[in-house]
C-alpha cells in the first residue's frame, strides 16, 4: 500500500500544481485531486495536502514538497 497524497483543486490553482506535478514523479506515492477537502480557511492562507489523511503545509511549494516528504519519513504505514 502506497501513501495517499490528497489536493484541492482550489489550492492547486492557489500554487500547490507544482507540488502535485514533483509529487507525480513519484512512482511509490498515490496523489489524488479532489473537488474540495473541506479545509477552506486553511486553502486560502497556505499550500497544503493530505497525507494519509493529515494536514501538511507549506509556504512554498518546495517547503510543501519536503514537508510532505518529512511526514511520510517520520509517520510510516507499516
Amino acid at each position: 500500500m502506497r501513501p495517499i497524497i490528497e489536493f484541492c483543486l482550489s489550492n492547486l490553482a492557489s500554487g500547490s500544481q507544482k507540488a502535485m506535478e514533483e509529487l507525480e514523479k513519484d512512482p511509490n506515492l498515490d496523489i489524488i485531486e479532489y473537488g474540495c477537502l473541506s479545509s477552506c480557511g486553511n486553502c486560502a492562507r497556505e499550500l497544503f495536502a493530505l497525507v494519509n489523511g493529515e494536514y501538511v503545509s507549506g509556504e512554498s511549494t518546495e517547503e510543501l514538497v519536503e514537508n510532505i516528504y518529512t511526514h511520510l519519513e517520520e509517520n510510516p504505514m507499516f
